[in-house]
């Protein structure tokens, strides 16, 4: 394996494939270095002499500057390089689009077609506290249910989507909850879901029912904890008459254009945008080319990168909800005092990221190429086939939450320091590098570390292949682990 790896022809530094030495001498683009310090694997070198204030460039655009003279062969990380954002910016509408071009193939998966038309990749029973107050009750009727049903009939899983809000909040924070939980309700991953409230909550069941317009009355039922006696009796009956109503539910073949997956990145190191963030802008590329649709989402890793982003408006509109949400969230960011540049964190600092430019670059490429279509708000639904982008916040539970609740019936999810987390719907945690997936393999579900030797197509078809069984129902790392987990994006003042 080679030593170090150039992103793009214009970079200024090169990333370490491998630990290099002090002193240390390698050929690289016809030309020989000598090593100044020892750099760490995933970290970059100098490729040439900095002066202070000179740009430092990565992925062919500028990841900040020299804080610093820096020498050719130096260790170019935090310590001498700063970030060049500040806070909100003008933009120009400068159209570069690049229709993807992977041949259509007849592809499929089994799936759960629903009565609404949407397509399921699950069947799994939710109970959906309406309010945080009755998650333990509701995990007590989970486990009395298990005990009845240990097969769990035609459910692949059952799960209470625990959080702590519904109640005591105000304004913004009390629609964001009650939006993504009545998202969470018509999840097409959903065969059944108990909507269970205490009582006394500001997120009333009865105007939650109301507001979930049409609904299947024997897959949706709805309990509230003071209007019974034993509550935990009143789920489980009413449990029970959803388990009756799904007992027949079977997969059957679906176009692989049905699918809506949803790109993340967390704990990304320096192979975060070499390995595993490219094979998910290819498969997002593929993914699109069969008629399927991808959202991207972290809306504050795309600062540093949002001109690539804009680039690829298919249209005016689009473009100008693009600046919309960078802005916003610029705006979020300053109004409660802090930079918009605060990122990345000590977990990517540790990998070789050195600032918020070198990481959104990096996260960037799980998008691939093709044009952006649409622009969602937080909590809203897929309304488009193609590439959408979702506002939501980086944190990684919360902004796949996001994702799961827009449709996305699974998460795929890069990481180069690993994490045992997962969503509400299955989330394919995919290592950037070889070391993390073999010493974590009950955590990690794909491997990206074989890119660094292997070609990017026989990468990208093991990786359709795998989406596919996961599709049809191979449980991934977090179900066989019983981690689902639901986040929500929280903004104001608690009562």
């Amino acid at each position: 394996m080679q030593r170090l790896m150039k992103m793009n022809a214009r970079d200024t530094v090169a990333v370490a494939l491998r630990p290099v030495q002090a002193g240390e001498e390698i050929i690289f683009d016809d030309q020989t270095y000598t090593a100044r310090q020892d750099i760490p694997q995933g970290h970059k070198m100098a490729l040439t002499d900095f002066g202070e204030g000179d740009i430092v460039t990565k992925y062919g655009y500028p990841i900040g500057h020299a804080t610093t003279s820096i020498s050719k062969g130096e260790h170019v990380h935090t310590h001498n390089l700063k970030t060049n954002l500040v806070g909100e910016e003008n933009y120009e509408y400068q159209p570069e689009l690049h229709p993807v071009t992977y041949p259509k193939r007849s592809l499929s998966f089994d799936g759960y077609r629903r009565s609404n038309g949407k397509v399921g990749i699950r069947n799994d029973l939710f109970i959906v506290p309406t309010v945080g107050c009755v998650n333990g009750v509701a995990e007590l009727m989970i486990a009395e249910f298990k005990a009845i049903h240990p097969d769990l009939g035609s459910f692949d899983n059952v799960t209470v989507l625990k959080h702590p809000y519904g109640c005591s909040q105000l304004g913004d924070d009390h629609r964001m909850t009650r939006s993504i939980l009545l998202d969470a309700v018509n999840h097409p991953n959903a065969g059944g879901v108990l909507v269970f409230g205490l009582g006394c909550e500001n997120n009333i069941v009865a105007e939650f029912r109301e507001m979930l317009g049409d609904y299947d009355e024997s897959r949706i039922k709805f309990l509230v904890a003071q209007e019974v006696g034993n509550e935990v009796e009143a789920g489980l009956a009413l449990l029970e008459e959803i388990y009756e109503a799904a007992k027949d539910d079977r997969r059957e073949p679906v176009p692989i254009s049905e699918l809506n997956v949803g790109l993340k990145c967390g704990g990304s190191d320096g192979f975060s945008g070499i390995t595993a963030n490219p094979l998910l802008g290819a498969f997002s590329d593929f993914l699109i080319s069969q008629g399927g649709t991808t959202i991207l989402t972290e809306v504050p890793e795309m600062f540093g990168a949002e001109k690539m982003l804009m680039a690829r408006a298919e249209s005016r509109e689009v473009y100008e909800d693009i600046v919309s949400l960078i802005n916003n969230f610029k705006q979020y960011f300053l109004s409660y005092g802090e930079p918009v540049y605060e990122n990345p964190s000590p977990g990517n600092k540790a990998g070789g990221i050195s600032t918020l430019e070198d990481k959104s670059l990096g996260c960037t490429q799980k998008a691939g190429t093709a044009p952006v279509v649409d622009v969602l708000q937080y909590g809203e639904k897929l309304r488009k086939k193609g590439l959408s982008l979702l506002q939501a916040p980086g944190n990684d539970l919360v902004a796949s939450s996001a994702l799961a609740a827009a449709d996305c019936q699974l998460v795929l999810f890069t990481t180069g320091r690993g994490t045992p987390f997962g969503s509400f719907v299955p989330t394919v945690k995919v290592a950037t590098n070889n070391e993390l997936y073999n010493n974590k393999k009950h955590w990690m579900d794909f491997n990206a570390g074989p890119l660094l030797e292997t070609p990017m197509s026989e990468v990208l078809e093991q990786f359709i292949d795998y989406i596919i069984a996961v599709a049809s129902g191979q449980k991934t790392r977090n179900e066989q682990n019983e981690v689902r987990e639901l986040a929500i994006f929280k903004t104001g003042v608690t009562l």
